[in-house]
């Protein structure tokens, strides 16, 4: 019998939204990404207005991104081009520990940074 492992479920990282739409938005997700998870932590790319997963510290081609600005909502499968995404950029609080991040963003210090990123887009990370 093949084992199946259960991945994160889409929302399963909000504990609470501001009425309606306020907290949530669509956006457009760069290509040559790999299949995103729901709570994953993304940044905005100054020069496109796409968004990728937030780095640790600028990159060549993602500037502006570094800036944790929202959240991914729903599990997206890669794609071949831009992809439009179900995010949380604001008036929410989010599950700490539901939250996924790049990489790069590997020690204590970068996982607050990305936090207070949150905070300054009224995300709270509980």
């Amino acid at each position: 019998m093949e084992t199946k492992v259960q991945g994160p479920r889409n929302w399963a990282f909000l504990l609470s939204v501001a009425h309606g739409n306020l907290s949530t938005d669509t956006v457009t997700l760069a290509e040559g990404q790999d299949t995103l998870e729901a709570g994953t932590v993304l940044g905005k790319v100054t020069a496109n207005g796409e968004y990728v997963m937030s780095p640790a510290a600028e990159e060549a081609g993602k500037e502006g991104a570094e800036t944790a600005t929202a959240i991914l909502a729903v599990r997206i499968a890669s794609a071949s081009g831009p992809t439009k995404a179900l995010v949380v950029n604001g008036l929410a609080e989010v599950k700490s520990d539901l939250l996924i991040f790049d990489d790069s963003v590997d020690t204590a210090a970068e996982i607050s940074a990305k936090r207070e990123q949150l905070a300054a887009a009224f995300i709270k990370v509980r």
